[in-house]
């Protein structure tokens, strides 16, 4: 917790001006708070005397109303000093986390779900701008009020006092151990949410999958789970913070009723006067007040401290992917071209995952190739043998654990990210978009240098090479909002408007994760047949499925163990690796497979709309 108060100390250096002056004037208004009884001490024992003039009750009045009113502006000038600044703080906190993540490579990714990157960009922000802007002060300010007020009783009575103080003694000692429980339970709570994100956010991208499987009632059995386990947990929670309040409302209100018949003997027997009893009561419940926000106080301190490690856990994770510094010495492998011309070399290149057993050998285990400036390579492989990683390392979404892999004659190691990200562009085999335009998906990777007509030129050309012209008839045209990562698209056309957006950023060298596999055998042709014309400048490597595609290419390499075990064109490998024509007859017939399928699919989606139709109809 310590060091989580001193990592938020840093953070607040920005506003800690105006929370100095929030807490000034919340102190402000505790002492005035605590001044209302001495008035009322001073009106019972001297002012307020049978036959008195009544100017002395209206004077009286008029203290105590000056001194409320007053109060009330502090507390409103400590909401106007804080409230804003809080605000700007989370504001930078959910920035910096939303910068962190999209700087941390693929592998954070894998390791970390969605849901708990939510939880921390969006609960956990907020909990602390509330700890800020209210927790900070509101602590200090209790504390402050406590301490004072109890010098008040003292100075009221000590005997009555010393009865308030055994009070605090037991309630001190039950705050510690609660805070201890409360932490455990508060951080599961937390974890728990993040884990619940995740399932939702899953079950809401996924509900196509599972309303085709029909597995939307397991899927709801393992959600109902989990919101059940995060239930008990904020039961217990609740539970644990109702036995704190429980002992912080019992404990005062039994030491009010002792004082109370203390403070009647003692007055009786002249040892107080009217006038001291009434301030130590007053005063008692103006301190009682404080004593049991206490616990409120104490539990947002606790879920502030869970909120900030679990923040920082994100923005301490390595960033093991980084542009080199400045001066930083090269790799042994590089050699630098003096001109760009898009040559791709891999050098005995090895890369297992950080979580792979020690059993097994590298994924990718010294494979070496060299792609021509402006050839187009295929790579092929059975299923598994590591085409795509293979082709994310050449982007550098993960880092060689071995060898290197270098563009013309750099090692990707020594490019900056940005340099490296705009020499080279990739489409995924499963396409991703985002919830916005069609014009704002194609041009994401565009030169934000280009003017208007040439980014439009740009979208006609990459639509029209990626056979994507669908676009254009949709209700908006380029500027129809697609949904959420472009469900309302068919499978298809989302494949080719992730291959638009990857040509629309006219990379050196384009990587493309077997980017037609959901295109039917007719638009693969037109988009082969265009993608030849286009890329006949861009060095391109492609993971091919199809035999169709392998035809795209000048050469063809084989990866199998690791490695790449031959290169050349398809009429060759075909003549001359035994290795190669099983490979290639295992896709053939992978691809029957999945016609037939497609084929199927589209047979039941048409009798369902027909279907539909019909009843429509009638």
């Amino acid at each position: 917790m310590r060091l989580a108060m001193r990592r938020l100390w840093i953070l607040i250096a920005p506003i800690r001006i105006r929370l100095i002056l929030g807490l000034i004037v919340a102190l402000g208004s505790s002492v005035l708070a605590l001044m209302i009884p001495q008035v009322l001490e001073q009106m019972v024992n001297s002012d307020l005397r049978p036959g008195g003039p009544a100017s002395v009750v209206w004077t009286g009045g008029a203290i105590v109303l000056a001194l409320g009113t007053l109060e009330a502006l502090l507390l409103f000038l400590r909401r106007i000093f804080v409230i804003g600044p809080a605000t700007t703080v989370e504001r930078d906190l959910r920035v910096r986390l939303h910068r962190k993540i999209q700087d941390m490579p693929v592998a954070f990714h894998d390791q970390w779900g969605s849901g708990q990157l939510l939880s921390r960009a969006m609960t956990d922000t907020n909990l602390i701008r509330r700890f800020i802007a209210f927790g900070m002060i509101m602590g200090v300010t209790t504390i402050v009020t406590v301490v004072v007020g109890l010098a008040l009783l003292v100075k009221a009575n000590w005997i009555l006092a010393l009865i308030f103080i055994a009070a605090a003694v037991p309630v001190s000692i039950y705050s510690y151990r609660f805070s201890r429980t409360f932490s455990q339970l508060s951080r599961q709570s937390q974890d728990q949410t993040g884990d619940l994100a995740t399932t939702i956010e899953q079950s809401v991208q996924g509900i196509r999958v599972l309303k085709a499987f029909g597995r939307g009632p397991t899927a709801l059995e393992s959600f109902t789970a989990q919101a059940d386990d995060l239930r008990l947990t904020e039961v217990r929670k609740a539970t644990a913070i109702a036995r704190f309040d429980m002992v912080m409302f019992t404990l005062p209100e039994i030491a009010t009723g002792l004082s109370l018949l203390v403070g009647l003997h003692l007055t009786a027997s002249g040892h107080m006067n009217v006038g001291q009893l009434a301030a130590y009561f007053t005063t008692a419940v103006l301190v009682t007040g404080p004593v049991r926000m206490l616990g409120q106080l104490l539990g947002m301190f606790v879920n502030t401290s869970t909120a900030l490690d679990r923040h920082f856990e994100v923005m301490d994770a390595e960033n093991t992917i980084t542009s080199p510094e400045p001066g930083q010495a090269q790799h042994p492998s590089a050699s630098p071209s003096p001109t760009a011309r898009g040559e791709v070399v891999l050098q005995d290149v090895h890369f297992r995952y950080a979580d792979a057993p020690d059993r097994m050998p590298d994924i990718i285990d010294g494979a070496s190739l060299t792609i021509r400036p402006k050839e187009t390579m295929a790579l092929v492989g059975i299923t598994g043998s590591g085409k795509s990683t293979l082709l994310q390392l050449v982007a550098r979404l993960y880092d060689v654990t071995g060898g290197a892999i270098t563009i013309d004659g750099t090692d990707l190691r020594d490019l900056q990210l940005e340099d490296l990200h705009t020499r080279t562009a990739v489409a995924f085999e499963d396409a991703t978009l985002f919830s916005d335009s069609v014009r704002t998906n194609v041009l994401l990777g565009a030169d934000a240098a280009l003017s208007d007509q040439e980014r439009e030129d740009l979208l006609h050309l990459a639509l029209d090479t990626a056979d994507a012209s669908f676009a254009y008839d949709l209700p908006d045209g380029v500027d129809t909002a697609i949904g959420e990562e472009g469900l309302s698209l068919s499978g298809g056309q989302r494949q080719r408007l992730a291959l638009a957006r990857a040509i629309a950023a006219r990379p050196e060298v384009l990587l493309l994760d077997d980017p037609l596999s959901a295109l039917d055998t007719k638009t693969e042709e037109r988009v082969t047949e265009r993608l030849r014309e286009v890329l006949d400048q861009t060095t391109t490597l492609i993971v091919a499925h199809r035999t169709s595609t392998v035809a795209l290419a000048d050469r063809v390499a084989l990866l199998d163990g690791g490695r790449i075990t031959a290169v050349g064109t398809h009429a060759e490998l075909m003549e001359t690796s035994e290795r190669y024509r099983y490979v290639i007859a295992h896709q053939q017939e992978e691809n029957r497979r999945n016609t037939s399928v497609d084929t199927l699919t589209g047979e039941i989606e048409a009798i369902s709309g027909e279907a539909a139709e019909g009843m429509e109809a009638r």
